[in-house]
């Protein structure tokens, strides 16, 4: 005998309420009320492979919910996905499990993306349906043509990344992009949190999707409604609406096992077919892989796998001998720009963007032409528009999808909007790069509502965050380099809006910022002084010990582009730099915390203790102290040395 759709999804709703059950806790009524959408979905929609659950070309499915994890693995667990056992839903939310109670990403056991906050599954949805797109664009239906699917409830939609996300979707089209949402969700709403009057629906359809409208428990409508959207030429949204309570462990139907995580024989074998099903989609386009020619199969394979071209390292030698003997004085940013133009023509995969600063940010190199918009994908710029939000989550989006490596621009005080997508691509260990600007009080007449004066040490405390703020032109290329090659978080380049020179002594053939720290002007004889700097604040150490040299204080400047390259290094190299008894001063226009690691109980820090304010840079540097006098007299105090 058959066994129906329906039978499958009973399958799903029991195991998830046995997960609950058995845990003493969690949620299972997202299961209930959107198990047979998501069976609907498994057979007769979504291609995957349970035997390679990273394959290229699969479809991503997303549970963006808080409470869909019993959902999600449950489905898993019926597809035949090895990672998967009985044995691991049994022990859901317990230690060592690996059915945590909230959705952790876990790509090999096809969990696509961690799924909480709520919204941010969502916004990482957005990303995939992006990459895939401009994948696509690149090599053609035979190797990149999926789609990207995503169940989300109403905290999901509530939350403003849902509106920045959806409508950046929306504007670009994408069109592979189907959410289903679990609009019984929302029906508690207005008693826990007073009342919300708006139409889901309606909200998205002014984004510019397709929406539908369709009984959860209408297997028939769901199925037609997921055609319509696999034929549509706009993102769509099916709002599934409740039917009977949606309890997912409320009753056991009749006939079905009493024992917990037992099910039929013949429902389990039904599922176990749409797995062997999904192997064949996946040996057919490994057959199309195997066809295709031979440089398009290297090439797919190296930016899927993540790989850099074998040239970077020449490009950015070449990049930093140009910026060596080019213009005297010059902002990070215009640095970054140069990179830019260097690597964007030699590495297609590089996919970039701003919200909406794009000349502020120098992120669009002149050698790309054409921006993505709708229909026209073949672009390698995003213009964001003010959506710092969606830029940063769409970003981890595109990194968890595989193929492109996505870097965008903003000044650094908006990382703030970028926290939360930030913090979960460290946690996924997703390679972003955000080029940040206007990295300090040396932004100048806008205010302290601009300048970022506690943002640095807030993002060094996230683990897996590299953080780069170079001191030069030349600094500034070697940490593109790096940010290339941190494979494992997020990178920040954090980078100045003022312009200030490129050290004399470095003629670009030096490559020290890989360690952190490093002797950016040695002392003229053993070190009284070590001074520590970053950035901008870079001129300010070189004309401080200037001064000190004159009066005899023998003193070292060192640089200190990125805290966690030197955490990495020994520590007989750290202490060469560090261990000398000399006085450590560390000087940096933005907060002190965290700099008491390396100046030491009896050093100096230099820099902000406060807001900033609004006046030309110059003048702020002078009103907060941040200069080589205040630096010089400080020193002078400690050491008890008269001023000549």
């Amino acid at each position: 005998m058959d066994v129906t759709v329906g039978e499958m999804a009973t399958a799903v709703r029991m195991l998830a309420a046995d997960m609950v059950e058995a845990a003493g806790s969690g949620e299972d009524a997202m299961a209930g009320r959107m198990a047979l959408a998501a069976t609907v979905l498994f057979a007769g929609h979504l291609r995957f492979d349970p035997e390679s659950p990273g394959w290229p070309d699969r479809d991503r499915f997303v549970v963006s919910s808080a409470d869909g994890a019993p959902l999600l693995y449950a489905l898993l667990h019926l597809a035949g996905y090895a990672a998967w056992p009985l044995e691991s839903l049994e022990r859901f939310r317990r230690p060592g499990s690996r059915a945590p109670g909230y959705l952790t990403y876990d790509r090999d056991a096809g969990i696509e993306a961690t799924a909480w906050p709520p919204g941010q599954g969502l916004g990482f949805a957005v990303g995939m349906a992006l990459a895939e797109r401009t994948l696509h664009a690149r090599f053609g239906d035979g190797l990149v043509d999926h789609r990207t699917f995503v169940i989300v409830d109403a905290a999901d939609v509530a939350h403003g990344i849902c509106h920045e996300a959806c409508a950046l979707a929306g504007h670009l089209r994408l069109d592979r992009l189907t959410v289903l949402y679990d609009a019984a969700s929302d029906a508690d709403a207005p008693a826990a949190h007073g009342p919300d009057v708006e139409d889901v629906c309606m909200r998205f359809a002014a984004y510019g999707w397709d929406c539908q409208t369709v009984a959860g428990g209408d297997a028939e409508a769901i199925g037609e409604a997921l055609g319509r959207a696999r034929s549509g030429d706009r993102p769509s949204l099916i709002c599934c609406r409740p039917v009977g309570d949606g309890d997912a462990g409320s009753e056991r139907p009749a006939g079905w096992p009493a024992a917990r995580f037992v099910v039929p024989p013949s429902v389990v074998r039904a599922w176990r077919a749409l797995g062997e099903r999904g192997h064949g989609y996946r040996l057919d386009w490994e057959a199309r892989l195997a066809a295709a020619d031979a440089d398009v199969r290297t090439d797919f394979g190296r930016v899927v796998a993540g790989d850099l071209p074998t040239d970077l390292a020449a490009r950015i030698a070449h990049c930093k001998r140009t910026l060596a003997n080019g213009s005297a004085k010059l902002a990070t940013r215009r640095a970054s720009a140069e990179v830019l133009e260097e690597l964007v023509p030699a590495m297609p995969e590089l996919v970039g963007g701003s919200a909406d600063l794009t000349d502020s940010n120098g992120t669009k190199a002149a050698a790309v032409h054409t921006a993505i918009a709708a229909g026209t994908y073949g672009g390698r710029y995003i213009h964001y528009g003010i959506r710092e939000h969606a830029m940063a989550a769409a970003m981890t989006g595109m990194a968890l999808h595989g193929g492109v490596i996505p870097y965008a621009g903003s000044f650094l005080i908006f990382m703030d909007y970028c926290r939360t997508a930030l913090r979960l691509a460290a946690q996924m260990r997703q390679r972003i790069i955000f080029v940040m600007t206007h990295d300090s009080i040396g932004l100048g007449e806008d205010g302290p509502t601009h300048q970022p004066t506690e943002q640095l040490s807030s993002l060094r405390a996230v683990p897996n965050v590299l953080v780069l703020r170079p001191a030069d032109a030349l600094e500034t290329a070697e940490c593109w380099e790096l940010a290339l090659r941190h494979t494992d978080g997020p990178s920040i380049l954090s980078l100045t809006r003022q312009a200030f020179r490129t050290s004399p002594a470095n003629n670009g053939t030096v490559e020290l910022s890989r360690l952190g720290a490093y002797v950016y002007v040695e002392a003229s004889d053993v070190p009284r002084v070590t001074i520590l700097a970053t950035g901008s604040e870079m001129e300010v150490a070189q004309d401080a010990r200037r001064s000190l040299e004159g009066e005899g204080t023998p003193t070292r400047v060192v640089s200190v582009p990125s805290w966690e390259l030197f955490e990495r290094q020994d520590a007989a190299y750290r202490a060469s730099l560090l261990g000398d008894g000399s006085l450590k001063v560390a000087i940096e226009a933005g907060g002190s915390f965290g700099w008491e690691r390396y100046i030491g109980p009896d050093g100096l820090f230099i820099g902000m203790r406060d807001f900033g304010a609004s006046a030309p840079y110059a003048d702020l540097y002078r009103h907060f102290g941040i200069t080589a006098d205040a630096v010089v007299a400080a020193v002078r105090s400690r050491l008890g040395v008269a001023a000549p």
